[in-house]
């Protein structure tokens, strides 16, 4: 049976405004939610990139007489006829290819020379999926290493913890063939106390080292070819 609300003194409800005012204050929720995360993603934005600036203007400091050293280090190998091989995991594989292509190509279109020998050791899916299969992946790079490096050659191993197994038994390789051994890391881990040159990123935050890292190895190519043409001096 229906009621008649007017019958019986009362309004019939409306229910349609009874909805509008609902949707307005989902409204406000979802404006008011929106609002809120944009705030919290501005203040993700500007922390990250905050703190990694900071960490990159520790390096300057931190840094600077490895990262000379380092790139005097690479330019003898090449002046004298050798190679560099780079080495390391995931986003370091990552900068391994990154950095050769820098020295095999060239850093920046303003200053166009020859090609410079560096080989990365992680872009050979062939040969690292065979090894890893049959013997270790904890020697893949060791493998090549022994392989493919002569005395005068350089190697950089690049770890953020300093740690990667496979990347200690090729620097460990490198140093017993008079290959020169530069590590890229983070705070602490094994591969300082056995490496040339360990170029140490001040921080245990893995995106700041890789970061940090980046920005030094252009910094490397950048005085590698200082270090070998004069008129890129020149052109500075």
């Amino acid at each position: 049976m229906q009621l008649d609300f007017e019958l019986l003194g009362e309004k019939m409800p409306n229910h349609s405004a009874i909805a509008d005012e609902e949707l307005i204050a989902q409204s406000r929720t979802a404006t008011d939610l929106e609002q809120t995360n944009r705030l919290r993603f501005e203040q993700t934005v500007t922390q990250h990139l905050q703190e990694s600036a900071d960490i990159k203007c520790q390096i300057a400091s931190v840094c600077m007489e490895a990262i000379l050293d380092a790139a005097q280090l690479i330019a003898e190998a090449f002046r004298t006829g050798g190679k560099l091989m780079l080495c390391g995991n995931g986003g370091s594989a990552a900068d391994c290819q990154h950095l050769a292509a820098e020295f095999v190509n060239w850093l920046s279109k303003d200053f166009q020379r020859p090609g410079l020998p560096a080989i990365a050791l992680t872009t050979d899916t062939s040969f690292l999926t065979a090894f890893a299969n049959d013997s270790s992946f904890e020697s893949v790079f060791e493998r090549q290493v022994q392989t493919l490096g002569k005395p005068g050659d350089v190697l950089i191993g690049i770890s953020t913890s300093g740690n990667s197994p496979n990347v200690v038994l090729a620097v460990a390789a490198a140093k017993k063939m008079g290959i020169g051994a530069i590590t890229l890391t983070g705070i602490g881990g094994k591969l300082a106390a056995i490496a040339d040159v360990t170029i140490a990123v001040p921080s245990t935050n893995t995106q700041y080292i890789q970061e940090g890292h980046l920005a030094v190895e252009h910094i490397l190519c950048c005085l590698v070819e200082y270090h070998l043409f004069s008129e890129r001096g020149a052109s500075a």
